[in-house]
């Protein structure tokens, strides 16, 4: 039979747990004046410790009641040191147990300690039995409160008590406490794997320490490689490459490489805020006052500052918009990989509109990206087009396109209907306005069978007129003509691709030809009558009603 024995192994937050003022981390203000306090014998009998969880409230607390006492750190203290939890004693009788308790005087040294944890847990009744007693507490009792989140305590308590707001740990307060634990345990590090610790922990020690305790497991050394296994957090260069893919608006490649991160199990609300971060630290590397605020080495500060600036603080500032959004979204997303994919499109496309004075979002030319999947089928086609390439990039065959599933579908209607030339085009053959009428109803019941029901009511507003082999169409508001200008080209290449001639198109408002739209009942039947005005005669015989 195998038995398992527990191992002697104590985790760092524990075994390195301050014993004195002087282990204290990073709350040197609040440590120097709960010292001089007890030296002065001027320590108020009430006090509460407040701030994030893992900062040292607990340890300080239990320094205190050390040190009034004089009791050396391996004295017991039982007797004179009470912890109570209020997350699990919240009621009125666990601190009617208490004040009971507070009328007997400590058997060895000078005070009883009552240190209460998470004190914001206690109910309304618990803490109006607690407020006389803690106005006016017997004079060998000391009170200590600690809490996470001060807001939750009634201002009755607050009042009676003398209150320590404990701050969050700097980075480089806990990188230096790190670097001592790996030179008492005789562990190698790297300076960067210590700083992505610190910064994963959000100003906790205890955080700090129990990420250390992971990364370091049975090795003896600390690499920013291993930390980024065991912490399953991304590397530097990873955001770099994503930043200057998104610099380049190098669409396939982003997409490709946040997939691929995703796939080696970043989880992805992870992701969303990492990156948040990073565009964070770049905005403030724009600045040399807060340049300090980006946690990094010098290498990768120097980096940080080289990026940010190719990006201007407009832009940065809605970036992380962007990605503040998605991450709040995510949870409740049902398709968490295409809230991703959406958000960096989004950055990717962004677009500031000058007149409008507000970002917007611009469809990207493919004609920008290296990489194109159309390629393979426009070297089907036996006539190759001339482009000028954009960015130095040699691409044959492309028109425009834009990343959405419309602008792909029109572009495959381009590549059917741009299979001639311009220089075949004949400038001498004059076309019939018969030739026209047919096309443009071929063209239009094309458009209707697509499903473009909008662009083909459009293409029935009038007749289109003919002149010197350049077709007329009037259209009755702006808005029509917007929408025939944007299917202009189209339409010409239809035309000439047919009639192998080079014909133009040219579009005029007429508002005269407005067509009045039957709403109403009444307006649908007085349509009906100027057609048929034997209809009155049915509605009078069978007496009925519109």
């Amino acid at each position: 039979m195998l038995f398992y024995h527990m191992s002697n192994f104590i985790i760092s937050a524990r075994k390195y747990r301050p014993i004195n003022f002087n282990d204290v981390v990073g709350q040197k203000i609040i440590t120097n004046t709960l010292e001089e306090a007890i030296k002065n014998n001027k320590l108020a009998q009430a006090l509460l410790f407040t701030g994030p969880r893992g900062v040292g409230k607990t340890s300080c607390a239990r320094i205190v009641a050390r040190e009034i006492n004089n009791f050396e750190i391996n004295d017991d203290n039982t007797y004179n040191i009470f912890e109570l939890d209020a997350a699990s004693n919240n009621g009125v009788e666990g601190i009617r147990n208490l004040i009971e308790q507070t009328r007997i005087p400590p058997q060895t040294g000078k005070y009883k300690v009552y240190i209460i944890d998470e004190v914001h847990m206690l109910s309304s009744g618990a803490f109006n039995a607690f407020l006389k007693t803690l106005e006016e507490p017997p004079a060998h009792c000391i009170f200590i409160l600690a809490t996470t989140e001060k807001h939750k305590i009634i201002p009755t308590i607050l009042s009676r008590c003398q209150i320590y707001n404990f701050k969050r740990i700097s980075v480089n307060d806990m990188v230096e406490h790190l670097k001592n634990i790996c030179t008492l345990e005789k562990i190698k590090f790297e300076d960067d794997a210590l700083l992505q610790i610190a910064n994963k922990s959000d100003g906790a020690m205890r955080d700090a320490l129990q990420l250390f305790d992971k990364v370091v497991g049975v090795n003896k050394e600390i690499t920013s490689k291993l930390v980024h296994e065991s912490l399953n957090t991304l590397d530097f260069e990873s955001f770099v490459n994503l930043f200057n893919h998104i610099t380049k608006k190098d669409i396939p490649n982003l997409i490709t490489n946040i997939n691929e991160i995703l796939d080696n199990g970043i989880s992805g609300d992870i992701f969303i805020s990492s990156f948040s971060m990073f565009f964070r630290d770049l905005l403030v590397c724009k600045n040399k006052l807060s340049q300090n605020l980006a946690t990094h080495d010098k290498i990768r500060l120097d980096k940080l500052i080289e990026l940010s600036e190719k990006s201007e603080y407009s832009y940065l500032i809605e970036y992380i918009n962007i990605l503040n959004d998605a991450e709040i979204n995510f949870q409740r997303s049902i398709n968490q990989r295409l809230l991703i994919e959406l958000a960096f499109l989004k950055i990717t496309s962004l677009e500031y509109n000058e007149e409008k004075k507000k970002f917007k979002y611009k469809l990207i030319s493919t004609l920008s990206f290296k990489d194109q999947v159309f390629n393979d089928i426009s070297k089907k086609k036996e006539v190759q087009k001339k482009q000028i390439p954009v960015a130095n990039i040699e691409i044959e065959n492309f028109k425009t396109s834009t990343l959405s599933l419309k602008s792909i579908e029109k572009n495959k209607e381009l590549d059917d209907v741009n299979t001639t030339p311009e220089e075949v085009f004949s400038n001498e053959k004059l076309i019939d306005i018969e030739d026209v009428l047919e096309l443009w109803n071929e063209y239009t019941e094309e458009q209707e069978k697509k499903g473009r029901y909008n662009i083909a009511s459009i293409l029935r507003i009038s007749k289109p007129t003919l002149k010197d082999n350049c077709i007329y169409y009037e259209v009755s508001n702006n808005t029509s003509s917007l929408e025939i200008e944007s299917e202009k080209h189209q339409l010409i290449q239809f035309f000439r691709s047919r009639l192998k001639v080079k014909i133009e198109l040219q579009i005029n408002i007429n508002k005269s030809i407005d067509k009045k739209v039957a709403y109403t009942n009444q307006d649908k039947y007085e349509l009906l009558k100027k057609k048929n005005p034997s209809i009155e005669n049915l509605k009078n015989i069978f007496k009925l009603s519109v």
